[in-house]
């Protein structure tokens, strides 16, 4: 059963803290690890990006993420794997993708975690539209 991983707005450092703080309970594991995706204020065409208003298919998203979460589990030895995307206006400098992953050994987590983005990047539908400076914006390509 899919959850629902996304956030309205940036993902703030207290919500990671937070995060990591809860898994310190948790003694079987040995390695954390966390990819943090953040918001480039890259130029394109001469404008520069500000923020990046992401939307979904969120019933559609949640269950292509909840598909990698059982995918991950299957193949690599986890033992907490959390996701957490933004929606909506997200600004340069802020976060828009928190993965979070532990283990009982730091092979697995490295491993899952490249593997977990890169499945997002490519089999999650979430858009986002870079807006610019000026006003105007251009559609995200993932690369």
């Amino acid at each position: 059963m899919s959850k629902n991983v996304f956030v309205e707005g940036p993902i703030s450092p207290e919500f990671i803290a937070e995060s990591i703080a809860k898994h310190q309970s948790k003694h079987t594991i040995g390695a954390h690890n966390i990819f943090l995706g953040q918001v480039r204020a890259d130029v394109i065409h001469d404008n520069t990006v500000v923020a990046i208003d992401y939307s979904a298919y969120t019933d559609m998203a949640n269950e292509a993420l909840y598909a990698i979460r059982e995918k991950a589990f299957a193949k690599f030895d986890l033992t907490c794997m959390h996701i957490y995307h933004s929606l909506g206006v997200v600004k340069a400098g802020e976060i828009c993708l928190f993965v979070f992953v532990s283990a009982a050994r730091r092979k697995q987590v490295y491993e899952a975690t490249e593997a977990i983005v890169n499945w997002i990047k490519t089999d999650v539908p979430i858009f986002g539209k870079e807006m610019f400076e000026n006003d105007t914006f251009t559609w995200k390509q993932n690369s």
